[in-house]
């Protein structure tokens, strides 16, 4: 008798777990359904260890231009046109910067008694009297550049004067007749420019004056998409396009 009694609250027992263990499940079935998560507000989660595990896995990547750019590039609008392009992190001063560093690393009889003067590179491939808005840049550039590493910069294009205009008040000019021919210049930083595959190749060099002798020397690839990031004052582009149109004489 005490064993079937144990054994039928033995059951009881079980029973009682079994259904206490089911009501969430009933619960839940009766519960209102959640809300779907949106997922254009959920985070971007790649697992990269499974992309390892199943390369086809991971999501196709967008197109790329020949610069790793993905996309279309932006559109960018000023007063003197549009750009379009890649937003940029550096621009023609961070490569005047690096090739500076080259030049002073093997710069020889230059000092602090030495003054320089710096020209706008030439295009490689002209008589070499021809430049355009990267070499002028250039030259300005690294007018600062030099004149970080303490050596003295003499600029050439400053009159004696200032020409006070209705355009602005002016020191500088590229007129020879008002510019002072005898400056103490003994050095002079120049160069030239040719255009390269995805760039243009930048030779510069620091001469003697007198020895014309190359004490120093540096060369860099500066990549297209930051030389197109140069725009003319007056809206003109490279390639002889003007408000989206290609110019041409005939």
């Amino acid at each position: 008798m005490n064993k079937q009694v144990s054994l039928v609250a033995l059951g009881l027992a079980v029973s009682s777990v079994l259904g206490a263990c089911a009501m969430p499940t009933e619960l839940s079935s009766t519960a209102p359904e959640a809300a779907p998560v949106s997922t254009a507000s959920a985070i971007n989660v790649v697992d990269i260890v499974a992309v390892e595990r199943d390369p086809s896995a991971a999501e196709p990547v967008e197109d790329m231009d020949n610069f790793g750019a993905i996309g279309q590039p932006p559109l960018y609008s000023s007063e003197q046109g549009a750009y379009q392009g890649r937003p940029l992190t550096k621009h023609i001063g961070d490569y005047v910067k690096n090739m500076t560093q080259d030049l002073v690393a093997n710069l020889e009889y230059v000092n602090v008694k030495t003054p320089v003067a710096v020209t706008n590179f030439a295009l490689l491939d002209s008589d070499l009297q021809e430049t355009n808005l990267l070499g002028q840049q250039m030259a300005e550039s690294f007018i600062h550049e030099l004149h970080k590493f303490r050596i003295p910069v003499l600029d050439h294009k400053a009159t004696d004067y200032i020409r006070i205009t209705g355009q602005g008040d002016f020191l500088l000019s590229r007129d020879y007749l008002e510019l002072d021919a005898s400056l103490p210049i003994e050095y002079v930083l120049t160069g030239t420019m040719a255009k390269h595959q995805g760039g243009v190749l930048v030779n510069a060099r620091i001469l003697g004056l007198q020895s014309r002798a190359v004490v120093a020397s540096a060369q860099m690839l500066v990549p297209f998409y930051v030389v197109d990031a140069l725009i003319p004052s007056d809206g003109n582009h490279r390639g002889g396009m003007r408000d989206g149109v290609k110019l041409s004489q005939g």
